[in-house]
């Protein structure tokens, strides 16, 4: 990830840039922060996910790559979580509309990211976005590590995350898909 912008952005300046390409951007403490393409690894890990949860979510709640949420803290920041599952009433409040969480709606249910290569990247899905999606109040936020072959779901507890890491075909365990059978090693084959 680089830093375009050199000045402080707001969420709504962010929300009317176009740089007439097809960069896609991430704001992170009123910073512009262009994001790489993904690796088809993570990409291929992203997909098999939104596949698995459209066999036990309505695929309507389903989002991959294509919704935002602006997080709390000081400055202006908006994540592109890889997969998002939204509730019912965010899903009426988004519509057809720009997708873009802000601070007014509702946090989606879980939030999903497939860290990519790169210790600036684990920071970001590691530390900064842990600690924003627990305080925007997002129930859940899985992050899948195709580095370190592990999966780890935070639950989120009186305003923290509580975390258990999955490996090899230790079953996933989510309170809120109960019975799903997913393990952290079908999940990281799915990309290779």
């Amino acid at each position: 990830m680089m830093s375009i912008a050199s000045s402080q952005m707001t969420l709504e300046e962010y929300l009317n840039y176009d740089d007439r390409t097809d960069t896609r951007y991430e704001l992170v403490n009123g910073k512009l922060v262009s994001m790489p393409p993904e690796s088809r690894l993570n990409s291929q890990i992203a997909m098999f996910l939104v596949l698995e949860l459209a066999k036990i979510v309505p695929f309507d709640l389903i989002c991959h790559k294509d919704t935002e949420i602006e997080t709390s803290g000081r400055l202006a920041t908006a994540r592109l979580p890889d997969v998002m599952v939204l509730t019912e009433e965010l899903k009426e409040i988004l519509g057809d509309a720009r997708g873009t969480i802000n601070r007014n709606m509702p946090p989606p249910s879980l939030a999903i990211e497939v860290v990519s290569p790169g210790k600036e990247n684990e920071a970001q899905d590691y530390r900064y976005k842990r600690s924003e999606y627990a305080a925007r109040g997002i129930e859940e936020y899985w992050i899948f590590d195709p580095i370190r072959q592990v999966t780890t779901v935070l639950i989120l507890v009186e305003g923290l995350y509580e975390e258990r890491v999955y490996r090899g075909d230790e079953r996933i365990v989510s309170p809120m898909f109960p019975d799903w059978e997913l393990t952290s090693e079908r999940v990281m084959k799915a990309g290779r």
